[in-house]
């Protein structure tokens, strides 16, 4: 009996043990799924093929490769947009920006100027609001794109500080062709096609009126030809003064609401985004943060420092990526220096497919590689929408696991917002799912059944993804017509537009299966497809229900909140200084302007 009593007693024991074990295991676990740090890199322009480990062999890319070794790659993960600012928008609110406001009815689907009154609207939820408010630092490095002010040149409405951000250090609009000299003009092809004509017509108009003046066939008051002819006139030098002067009044570089460099110097440009985005990291060691990298790379104008010019096989633009995978390699290694890998969640992805059109003055590639994928930037072809997806945080999400389930960019806001300990919006639809049950396997399908591919404010195509299939079903409503017909983009007018005589229509719609032809290259037909109808029927069904769900918002990409608006210029010195300083250099504006 002593015997057993002893036996028993350290059976019980072992027990107990291995009850506390288990408790402590779960109570790290729970610790390290709570309120982790996070890192959101985003490139610009950065096509799914330019990555080693989406299969490119020629570019070198072994930091980034080193997410998808260690973490999870999506191989369906799609942007909310095609272009720039709609994407972003959808990217920190988890909504269509269809919802916000952030999508145009006219050609121009972004901003195109720092003196612009749109932008993300004060009544979104962003992310980084809401981790804020759990306690987190908050920085934004590299790119903003969603405005600036709304009444005056320092309300600063829609400023990332506006927005959740602690901190900003980056351009307030984008990286244009403009803003480096000798790189050519984004505008320069429109202004030709859209003010010479009418430019014409009020010449014409001026000497017709004033040779029927002179022959006395209509009394036309002189102070009426005087004051048309100011109109035009003023018009004419406000125009040149400004696409003389766009380099200075849009291309400049922020800290916080101060502007430190204008113009932008492209100098070490990449190295001065790292270095403030390692210091944030290091700034905030003992308390949870959220970090912003939105790289200017690779969208045009391109640019590389000394170190890696000249250095890839595909020019300056390879040069390019491989400078931005060496800026994330910097950042992965200041949070392994400060011991903060394993309680770092961190994404890569791109705000949309490679802008394939994009070629130099002297016949140089300046757009990136979609793979497989038909199209780019600009359009709902798997090329303009499908991008990088990576996320990384060891001991918490699968390694080296690849997930094709459809995720969208959208997805991050309930993900981060959950891990957070924060609530998410309860007023309004939140159209992203929670990634993290799927990165770390505990389902296999992703919450997403449908996603809607919006062109601008239009309704471009769905995508279905049958519950009870392997199926991708995606219908096409219209799509772009290439210029050159037999090309793979619209090269004519340098990106794709989204209604008019820029589409086509169709009815019935085109449909695909990606799951079988991911190229897009085979419509489906009633003779080709049994489930033809029944497909088509599913999907007018859902955007009904879509439909149905959107609110009219204000357009904050209309004609009047894109145009410039000389009262919300910002400027660091005068006008009359052609809005000229550099602090970066360490001397003052003024001195830097006169030396």
């Amino acid at each position: 009996i002593f015997h057993l009593f002893l036996h028993t007693r350290k059976k019980m024991g072992l027990l107990l043990l291995l009850i506390i074990c288990q408790c402590a295991i779960n109570s790290i676990k729970t610790h390290s799924v709570s309120k982790p740090n996070v890192v959101l890199l985003m490139a610009d322009d950065l096509g799914i093929g330019d990555l080693g480990c989406y299969g490119n062999r020629t570019l070198r890319t072994p930091n980034t490769d080193r997410l998808a070794e260690e973490g999870v790659t999506l191989t369906q993960h799609i942007a909310a947009s095609p272009l720039c600012t709609p994407s972003r928008a959808a990217f920190l609110t988890g909504r269509y920006p269809i919802r916000s406001g952030m999508a145009a009815s006219s050609r121009v689907g972004v901003f195109l100027f720092s003196a612009s009154s749109g932008g993300l609207s004060s009544e979104e939820i962003t992310f980084s609001k809401l981790l804020k408010q759990k306690g987190y630092a908050t920085a934004l490095i590299g790119k903003w794109h969603l405005g600036m002010n709304c009444e005056s040149s320092n309300d600063f409405c829609h400023h990332p500080l506006s927005h959740g951000f602690d901190y900003f250090y980056g351009l307030p609009v984008t990286n244009f062709r403009d803003c480096k000299p000798g790189q050519g003009s984004v505008f320069l092809k429109g202004i030709q096609k859209d003010l010479v004509i009418p430019i014409q017509i009020a010449g014409i108009a001026l000497v017709s009126l004033a040779i029927v003046q002179y022959i006395g066939l209509l009394k036309v008051p002189f102070q009426a030809l005087g004051y048309f002819l100011l109109i035009i006139t003023i018009s004419l030098v406000v125009l040149i003064f400004f696409f003389y002067h766009f380099r200075h009044l849009n291309c400049f570089l922020m800290r916080d609401h101060q502007i430190i460099q204008q113009p932008l110097s492209y100098e070490n440009l990449t190295q001065r985004l790292t270095k403030e985005a390692m210091h944030f990291i290091g700034r905030n060691t003992d308390t949870p943060f959220l970090l912003v990298f939105s790289y200017l790379h690779v969208h045009t104008a391109l640019y590389a420092s000394e170190n890696f010019k000249g250095k890839s096989k595909h020019g300056l633009y390879g040069d390019a990526v491989e400078e931005m995978d060496w800026s994330v390699g910097q950042i992965l290694d200041v949070l392994e220096k400060h011991n903060l890998s394993g309680k770092t969640l961190v994404y890569f992805t791109s705000d949309q497919g490679a802008h394939v059109e994009e070629i130099s003055s002297s016949g140089e590639v300046h757009g990136g590689y979609n793979g497989i994928y038909k199209g780019g930037k600009s359009t709902n072809w798997e090329g303009g929408i499908r991008v990088p997806g990576l996320l990384r945080w060891p001991g918490v999400v699968q390694a080296g696991a690849s997930i094709d389930e459809p995720t969208s960019n959208m997805d991050i806001f309930p993900t981060i917002v959950k891990l957070a300990d924060a609530q998410l919006p309860s007023d309004r639809i939140i159209d992203g799912h929670d990634l993290l049950p799927l990165l770390q396997g505990k389902v296999s399908r992703s919450e997403h059944e449908f996603l809607f591919h919006y062109c601008n404010a239009y309704l471009n195509a769905v995508r279905w993804h049958p519950g009870n299939s392997e199926s991708v079903w995606k219908v096409f409503f219209f799509t772009p017509n290439f210029s050159p017909e037999d090309s793979n983009g619209c090269y004519d007018s340098h990106v794709c537009f989204c209604h008019g005589g820029f589409v086509t229509q169709h009815d019935p719609p085109l449909l695909f299966d990606l799951s079988r032809d991911p190229e897009e290259k085979f419509p489906l037909t009633p003779e080709t497809e049994s489930r033809f109808h029944e497909v088509l029927r599913v999907v007018h069904q859902a955007v009904d229900n879509h439909t149905r769900s959107l609110h009219a918002v204000p357009n904050q990409l209309s004609w009047d909140n894109l145009l410039w608006k000389p009262w919300l210029q910002l400027c660091c010195s005068s006008l009359f200084q052609s809005c000229y300083c550099d602090y970066e250099s360490g001397g003052s504006p003024l001195q830097v302007h006169l030396g």
